[in-house]
């Protein structure tokens, strides 16, 4: 027989988690699409009646997202420019039902190479902070995230908030996602990006490209040649600086080839997204 726990703080939480392996549960979109069953097997750890894991705060530091927050909550916060990315991705998750169901941490622990919030959430520089009975710890996004359906989590830690720190606010960012159609579609391709300029020219700069590689990647060399330059340079830029760091695959949705060219677009319409913004 299961047992059903729903506790309302986070040391009953993690009390509970170190003494057995329930199943945790927050916003269940992606828990219960990979179940074979009709219903949930063992017993379940819900997470979404403990208060520090919801909700958006800013601090000296910069903003902390509970990892109980859903994608309409993200969506309809009021944040600043430079989270545009994020806050567009949050409208593109899945249908409104699955944008006020689902969770922030259950999208980067599912750890799908096509999670939507991961590229914007690379962009803005973000942090995860994990919590066991024992300790808390916090990492870059891209070291938690460590491979397709893999990630830097015990069977006794929980993903308790993403942070995004104050040097993160600057500038705008944008994202786009090709898909087969609009909405309530798994990504072919999609891309995340942050600029902030000083008189047109760029200062800080990233971009990221999600369902190229097993994880979300940041572009990194692509950042480095855009640095001290204008946006109406980016198109030439990005030709001769896109990164090779992308490993995209054939599957069902797209070829790998396809994949490259539309990263490649992406990366700069995002761009040009953003400059007409500035203006």
């Amino acid at each position: 027989m299961s047992n059903y726990h729903r506790p309302d703080n986070l040391k009953d939480a993690l009390t509970l988690l170190s003494e057995d392996a329930p199943l945790i549960a927050a916003g269940c979109t992606d828990l219960f699409a990979v179940t074979e069953k009709q219903e949930l097997v063992g017993d379940i750890l819900d997470l979404t009646a403990i208060p520090e894991l919801k909700g958006i705060n800013r601090s000296q530091e910069g903003w902390r997202i509970g990892a109980s927050t859903t994608w309409s909550e993200i969506a309809n916060a009021r944040l600043p420019e430079a989270f545009g990315a994020l806050q567009q991705a949050a409208v593109e998750v899945g249908g409104i039902q699955i944008q006020n169901a689902g969770t922030v941490g259950g999208n980067i622990c599912n750890a799908s190479p096509a999670a939507d919030g991961v590229p914007p959430l690379l962009a803005l520089n973000a942090q995860v902070e994990v919590a066991s009975k024992q300790r808390r710890r916090r990492l870059p996004l891209g070291e938690f995230l460590t491979g397709a359906r893999q990630k830097d989590l015990s069977p006794r830690e929980i993903v308790t908030a993403v942070y995004i720190p104050s040097a993160s606010a600057r500038g705008r960012s944008a994202f786009l996602k090709l898909g087969a159609r609009a909405h309530l579609v798994i990504s072919m391709v999609m891309v995340a990006a942050r600029i902030a300029t000083n008189r047109g020219v760029i200062e800080d700069v990233s971009v990221a490209v999600g369902a190229c590689s097993p994880v979300a990647q940041r572009l990194r060399e692509l950042e480095t040649a855009l640095l001290g330059r204008t946006l109406q340079e980016s198109d030439a830029v990005v030709a001769d600086h896109f990164g090779d760091r992308l490993t995209p695959i054939d599957d069902i949705r797209a070829n790998a080839v396809y994949r490259s060219e539309a990263a490649r677009e992406l990366v700069v319409r995002v761009l040009h997204m953003i400059g007409e913004a500035d203006q």
